[in-house]
């Protein structure tokens, strides 16, 4: 007999996401690669669940930030896909992940110089990403190191793969960031040019992110890391417009794959005049019928959201009242007939006509989609649903 012991779970959509995949192979140019980006959890995804549902979808590319993810990807995947290390791989996991065949980004002499000891001693090359700063000023090789960076290179091509070389744009989903965005672009070019002219050529050339991929195609090169828009979300408000003036497309193209649900845990009546909950941030105005959700911001659900968020039970939009504690949240459910113990509540997602969307998360707790999705709880059981 199968337990469920957890007070919410979390579905993802295959349909959704065969959808966006397909929408965004037709978007990007011809022969372009597409990485996909499932850092942060495949941001709130389940990189164990998401993972093989993008190889089911032809996806055998995949980035990530640190060196546990690139391990969480490798023993989920059922397709021996490539992972790219974008971010933190210590001395400790260099090593490792040269021995799997795992490329990561080289942005300092020191990784660069590691990698070639490590490549050197187990006898296996390591596959590599240059990448430069071109205005980021984040990580990457300032212009004065490419020279020591091109030494190496041709030093040591018996142990490295010049697998790509790549850059990171400043901000490519506001306009703000235009003439930003240019100069890196053209700095960029600069550096291709560097290494090409010095007889050294990377097997991929990238630096395009979703929001780039759409706003300057230019940029997409021969692989885009795609991270938020295959999950149906685009960057921004302000990119999602702009796709849609360029296209002359009437509504989003992408779906959501992500829906969070619970159950009611407990109804009861509240006479006027009692506060609810925690303090006295909301009292009764008159007689009220509300209902008990044991979710909270221990889950995800921003303790921001008090006295401000919504979700759906019955069909219906009931707000949530009181503050939301670590683990329970009460809502106004007096307009609601019928409610009883047990009926599914929506906390992302749609029920009948009515759809909760994680924007409204970030329009009522200045949570932006990125940081809302990513903190959706890691043991929050994620289901595969058609």
């Amino acid at each position: 007999m199968s337990i469920d012991f957890h007070s919410c779970k979390i579905e993802i959509s295959k349909a959704a996401y065969k959808h966006n995949i397909e929408f965004l192979r037709n978007t990007i140019s011809e022969g372009v690669k597409i990485s996909s980006v499932v850092k942060g959890n495949a941001y709130g995804h389940s990189i164990d669940l998401f993972v093989p549902l993008a190889e089911e979808n032809g996806i055998n590319h995949f980035s990530v930030f640190s060196a546990d993810e690139a391990y969480e990807v490798q023993q989920v995947s059922k397709k021996k896909s490539s992972i790219m290390i974008m971010g933190s791989v210590e001395n400790e996991s260099l090593e490792w992940a040269i021995a799997n065949d795992i490329s990561f980004y080289i942005f300092d002499l020191i990784r660069l110089k590691q990698a070639v000891l490590f490549a050197k001693k187990i006898g296996k090359k390591a596959k590599i990403h240059i990448e430069v700063e071109t205005g980021m000023h984040r990580t990457g090789f300032d212009i004065e190191k490419w020279h020591e960076v091109e030494d190496i290179l041709k030093n040591n091509g018996d142990v490295l793969v010049f697998e790509g070389l790549c850059t990171h744009y400043a901000g490519a989903e506001e306009i703000a960031n235009y003439y930003r965005i240019k100069q890196q672009q053209q700095s960029f070019k600069k550096a291709i040019k560097y290494f090409k002219n010095n007889g050294l050529h990377p097997k991929l050339l990238h630096s395009a992110c979703s929001a780039a991929t759409l706003r300057y195609p230019k940029t997409q090169g021969d692989m885009v890391r795609l991270g938020i828009i295959q999950y149906g979300f685009f960057p921004t408000k302000e990119v999602l417009i702009h796709f849609l003036e360029k296209t002359k497309m009437k509504e989003d193209p992408l779906q959501r794959l992500l829906s969070w649900k619970s159950k009611v845990m407990d109804v009861k009546q509240v006479k006027t005049g009692n506060f609810i909950g925690y303090g006295t941030s909301f009292m009764a105005g008159t007689d009220m019928k509300i209902a008990t959700i044991p979710v909270g911001y221990s889950h995800g659900f921003s303790r921001s959201l008090s006295n401000q968020g919504r979700v759906l039970i019955n069909g219906q939009r009931v707000p949530v009242i009181g503050v939301v504690n670590m683990n329970m949240m009460t809502v106004n459910v007096t307009h609601l007939e019928h409610i009883e113990k047990g009926d599914e509540v929506v906390l992302i997602g749609k029920q009948g006509k009515m759809e909760i969307g994680v924007s409204s998360f970030s329009e009522y707790s200045n949570q932006i989609n990125y940081e809302m999705l990513t903190r959706l709880r890691a043991d929050i059981p994620r289901i595969l649903v058609d």
